[in-house]
């Protein structure tokens, strides 16, 4: 037992919290065991180890089967997963899940009370291994990978599985499937409705945005004219097996048009082609639905299913949006006048990022917004990223602000500290690549990592901040309308590679205004960034010197000015409010997270975009008017739909997804949408067999189709992408 502390640190990697336990014992040390969250090093050496789980270790749960009819059955009834433990006695006899919201659920014999199998979750601790049972016999270690499944689909394959040994046992009736089922007809056997349950379990679902018309269709399709099963008891096991792992669920309404949808179209396939494909092997009148669930076989489905739903790709920034009058518009043209290669994109970047800081606790909105602003450009090695970098650190040198300027961050206490020294900064961060992996690599949500400190000032820049409390420090300090804008750059490669759905649905990450600045411009003479024009100077000065309000001490508390709004530039605010909670409302019906977090921040980007248009149009007099807010707008929208479409493409469920989305995307690149399959291949460069399942995979939902393609000598097969009418 030497290596506890070593296997709890493995553990604790994998993001599992572990509690102490007695020396071969199920039993805790500590009474307290379901608030500990202790480091590996105060285990003791020779006591046993258990995981805490559900909540405290993301979501990860034990199907636990305490009895051998459980464990025989457990293939043919439970979802597939890598993460199976037990002990020499026992094996197999512990399978393990993560499941977001899964509760702790108790089965036994009604006869007995004996358990039958168990769900454990929140509040409950599983032993592993190093551990030893009571008896003397060694736990295996937890090392495979868990499968990820929706909680309500687990807990009612746990309860169809118990309800499997009850009836083998024979001490209750047969069990019921499911209430909604109709009765069986004469022709239709148990064994035909349990194959198409099985059958219907292994078919991805449907999740929006992937396609989920088509996959719907499919299992629909498979159903009714697969097995042979009528319509009403396909909606009864779509509604009871497959919708539950939809994201989100359908309702009934749709349910039953994809029903008749499968019921009324004509097939080229034989009906009943799935039915009479071979009876399953059953042993003691038990059905092995083991074959469907681990992929032995690929879901066969009808051709040509409904058109698939794609979000489409709004391109980059449209150039117009580039145009913003006044200062920002002549420090754009100064730096493409000078940079050895000019990028618009770029250029806009630095001088908005230049007008936000100069309006830093300067300025606000009647709702007390402020100009604080975080950009990322997206723009490749050479494209120019250091130029209007250099040009914001000159202007600000020259008008005496050099101490709010930023290059790196290297933590989060740095930055607090900056913002202590001045109380308003520009941070300029070549690096922002490294940033935004932490978001995916944070999964305890640390307050002070630099994401969430980011945040944090984001959402504080009109109210007081605390700063962290140091050692030996007497009093707290605050910092009131701390002011930081962020100006970072990333390579678009590895930020695409980046995205998750943890990233589109965190808050710091939903209010970037991320703009990919395209391909490096045309070289040019370079001029130098210290050589500049009095007007921008003169601008910048003013700001620095403006002070709104009264007092002696507005370097601590200052006094924003408040910019009114036009009466119809007010009209058309109120407009795009209504319009975003409409679409917020939505995304929130559908359970659509990552739709939900890009609407809730487009009207508050759109009116801080507007306050930074009327104050670099008239920086003496500034009022948002109805050109401020139409630009806004626009400028708004456009990054919330590349934000959908960037979750649509790039943000994979699992591993074998990510692997369909990278062939989808390079269909969608080529000029007819369409790829030979040996350049598929070459491009995918996987094994043969995986391509074909991926290639399968992607023709039973629609997404692509089987073509021929013309070649120099012969033809080729290919596949071309299904665009939706």
């Amino acid at each position: 037992m030497a290596d506890v502390r070593e296997q709890v640190t493995i553990y604790r990697q994998r993001g599992w919290y572990s509690v102490p336990l007695r020396p071969r014992s199920k039993s805790p040390a500590r009474r307290d065991w379901t608030n500990l969250r202790l480091n590996p090093e105060v285990f003791p050496e020779q006591g046993n180890i258990g995981i805490i789980l559900g909540e405290p270790s993301g979501w990860l749960v034990d199907v636990d089967l305490d009895c051998p009819e459980a464990i025989e059955l457990a293939d043919s009834y439970l979802p597939p997963t890598q993460a199976i433990t037990g002990r020499p006695t026992a094996q197999r006899s512990h399978r393990w899940y993560i499941a977001i919201g899964a509760t702790t659920e108790k089965h036994t014999d009604p006869s007995d009370g004996s358990m039958i199998v168990e769900l454990r979750s929140t509040g409950t601790q599983t032993v592993v291994g190093p551990s030893i049972h009571p008896d003397g016999e060694v736990y295996e270690r937890l090392d495979g990978e868990p499968a990820s499944v929706p909680s309500l689909m687990l807990a009612a394959c746990v309860k169809a599985l118990a309800e499997a040994v009850i009836h083998r046992r024979g001490t209750a009736k047969p069990p019921q499937r499911t209430a909604t089922l109709p009765p069986q007809s004469v022709r239709m056997g148990n064994d035909v409705e349990s194959r198409a349950i099985g059958y219907v379990n292994a078919m991805p679902p449907a999740i929006a945005g992937s396609g989920g018309h088509s996959q719907t269709y499919a299992a629909a399709t498979a159903l009714i004219h697969g097995f042979g099963l009528d319509p009403a008891e396909s909606l009864a096991i779509l509604t009871n097996y497959y919708n539950p792992r939809c994201n989100p669920p359908w309702s009934d309404k749709e349910l039953q048009h994809k029903v008749n949808q499968a019921a009324t179209k004509p097939h080229d396939r034989p009906f009943g082609w799935l039915r009479d494909d071979g009876a399953i092997e059953t042993a003691a009148n038990d059905v092995d639905l083991s074959q469907f669930m681990v992929g032995k076989r690929s879901p066969e489905v009808a051709s040509s299913p409904p058109p698939v739903e794609t979000t489409p790709d709004p391109g980059q920034l449209p150039e117009r949006l580039f145009d913003v009058p006044g200062f920002v518009r002549r420090v754009m043209d100064f730096t493409l006048a000078n940079a050895p290669y000019p990028n618009i994109g770029l250029a806009f970047c630095g001088a908005m990022a230049l007008q936000s800081f100069l309006a830093g606790r300067k300025v606000c909105t009647s709702g007390d917004l402020r100009t604080n602003l975080y950009l990322l450009a997206l723009a490749s090695s050479g494209t120019g990223k250091e130029f209007p970098r250099k040009v914001n650190s000159q202007i600000l040198f020259q008008i005496g602000m050099s101490a709010s300027i930023g290059d790196k961050f290297a933590s989060g206490e740095g930055i607090q500290d900056a913002l202590v020294r001045t109380g308003r900064m520009l941070f300029q961060n070549d690096e922002m690549d490294g940033v935004l992996r932490q978001i995916n690599l944070d999964r305890e949500n640390s307050r002070e990592s630099i994401p969430n400190i980011l945040l944090t000032l984001y959402t504080s820049a009109g109210d007081v901040y605390p700063i962290r409390v140091k050692a030996n420090q007497k009093e707290a300090i605050h910092v009131d309308q701390p002011h930081l804008t962020l100006f970072g750059t990333a390579t678009p490669q590895y930020f695409y590679e980046s995205l998750s759905k943890r990233m589109l649905t965190n808050g710091f990450f939903a209010r970037l205004n991320i703009i990919d600045v395209g391909k490096r411009g045309s070289g040019q003479s370079p001029g130098s960034a210290r050589d500049l024009p009095e007007e921008i100077l003169e601008t910048a000065k003013w700001w620095a010197d403006f002070e709104p309000g009264s007092g002696n001490f507005l370097n601590f508390h200052p006094r924003p000015l408040v910019v009114q709004a036009t009466p119809d530039a007010a009209e058309a605010i109120d407009s795009l409010r209504l319009m975003t909670e409409n679409e917020y409302n939505a995304a929130e019906e559908a359970l659509d997270e990552v739709a939900r977090t890009a609407w809730s921040r487009t009207c508050e980007h759109a009116k801080k975009l507007a306050l930074i248009y009327a104050c670099s149009e008239n920086h003496i007099e500034p009022l948002i008017g109805l050109p401020a807010v139409e630009w806004a707008t626009e400028f708004a929208m456009h990054q919330t739909r590349r934000q959908l479409y960037l979750a649509s493409v790039h943000v994979a469920e699992n591993p074998f997804h990510a692997e369909c989305l990278k062939l989808l995307k390079r269909l969608g690149e080529q000029p007819e949408q369409r790829m030979q399959r040996q350049h598929i291949l070459k491009y995918m460069k996987c094994k043969a067999a995986d391509l074909d399942q991926i290639i399968l995979t992607l023709v039973q939902q629609g997404e692509i189709e089987p073509i021929t393609m013309p070649t120099a000598t012969k033809t080729a097969s290919g596949f071309q992408r299904v665009v939706a009418e």
